[in-house]
């Protein structure tokens, strides 16, 4: 699975040599196949010659391998190039309230180890937390047995650009430095110039857009439902931010004033109505296990707590597409497994009060699965080594 990287066109000054080396790397993460130097001139408009100049650095710096020719083709056979698996690759890093997560990624987009490691981080010191991620995050590396690019690290919470987790309530931590503390726990094998941190929910929607079944998708919002509830907004295939780097937090919205109290302070919030634990809590059950099994069997109380949560996705839902007009939400995290449930009623929901219900939102489940946020972790490493 190729990580899709969208290029402007050839450059003409004196940073040709750069952008062009981004054209060719663009062109090849979408030749799931590999491709001719003949073929990378025809995709990118650069001459025969500056490509097979290109290549030969980009093979010289083991970010593409070269293939036997190509046989039973008409004319001199070509050698076909793609970009090297076994080249430089990304590490993710993911600290959520219930697991620790990490995985490595290969330039051509392929899983090449993952870890879960389900742990309750609530009452847990930030420190030993983080020293367990990066535990955990050093077998994967030894197993995935690759060269690393850098590293990225998912967090259930708000971060600022200097990798503060500044507020992340359903962990308890306020103004974590991260960066530092990751620096500390992996001595020598993350380097200043190679770590990334983000929140989770953006990165859930980056690995979608980057790594999704569906290349059409370049305007969509991305709930990732967890304890938490996060969203991670593509417009134009392009992650949106905001202006302080916190766009996106739809799991304190409020759906209903008189609800239960939430951890950042308020009453009602989305995630007291449909996050993990409060969906399992109305279902009756003590596990996600459970509740798809109580689903598929049809018992009223797992049925009848998914529609309401489905419901209270749809109406937090409302502003964020009306405001941004969105015609597409993915669900991820624990709600891609419950999906089949979820989306009629929010489906529904959104369909009765959107500003546009004669083109109501499509509502699909995502086709990563719970294991976005860690993918797009790592992702941030691979897509700076194509696109920079």
């Amino acid at each position: 699975m190729t990580m899709r990287v969208v290029p402007s066109g050839p450059a003409g000054s004196q940073t040709v040599r750069d952008h062009n080396q981004r054209l060719v790397l663009a062109a090849l993460a979408e030749a799931r196949e590999g491709a001719s130097r003949a073929q990378l001139s025809a995709s990118t408009g650069l001459t025969r010659a500056t490509v097979g100049t290109l290549v030969e650095d980009l093979i010289s710096d083991g970010l593409v391998i070269e293939s036997s020719p190509l046989r039973g083709s008409r004319g001199r056979p070509g050698s076909p190039v793609s970009l090297n698996p076994d080249g430089p690759a990304g590490l993710g890093i993911e600290i959520n309230v219930d697991y620790l997560a990490s995985c490595v990624i290969d330039l051509t987009g392929h899983v090449r180890a993952t870890r879960i490691e389900v742990v309750d981080n609530r009452a847990r010191d930030p420190r030993a937390v983080i020293a367990a991620a990066v535990a955990l995050a050093a077998r994967v590396r030894a197993e995935a047995g690759l060269p690393l690019a850098g590293v990225g690290v998912a967090l259930a919470g708000l971060v600022d650009d200097r990798g503060v987790l500044r507020r992340a309530p359903n962990l308890g931590w306020r103004d974590v430095d991260v960066v530092s503390a990751l620096k500390v726990e992996a001595h020598d094998w993350i380097a200043d110039s190679s770590l990334r941190v983000e929140n989770e929910a953006n990165l859930a929607a980056l690995a979608e857009l980057w790594y999704g079944e569906r290349p059409w998708l370049r305007d969509f919002v991305q709930l990732s439902g967890e304890i938490g509830i996060g969203a991670g907004l593509v417009l134009r295939g392009q992650l949106f931010r905001g202006a302080r780097g916190h766009a996106g937090e739809l799991g304190h919205v409020i759906v209903d004033p008189r609800g239960p109290e939430c951890h950042c302070g308020a009453r009602g919030c989305l995630e007291q109505l449909a996050g993990k634990e409060a969906l399992l809590a109305a279902a009756g059950v003590s596990s996600l296990e459970w509740l798809r099994a109580d689903a598929t069997a049809g018992k009223a109380r797992a049925l009848e707590a998914l529609e309401h949560a489905g419901v209270a996705i749809g109406r937090a839902l409302l502003s964020a597409l009306n405001v941004i007009d969105l015609d597409v939400v993915v669900l991820g995290g624990v709600y891609a497994g419950l999906a089949r449930w979820l989306i009629p009623a929010v489906q529904s929901e959104l369909s009765r009060r959107v500003s546009s219900p004669w083109n109501p939102a499509t509502v699909l489940a995502s086709s990563l699965g719970d294991d976005a946020a860690v993918r797009g972790a790592a992702g941030l490493v691979v897509h700076d080594i194509l696109s920079n």
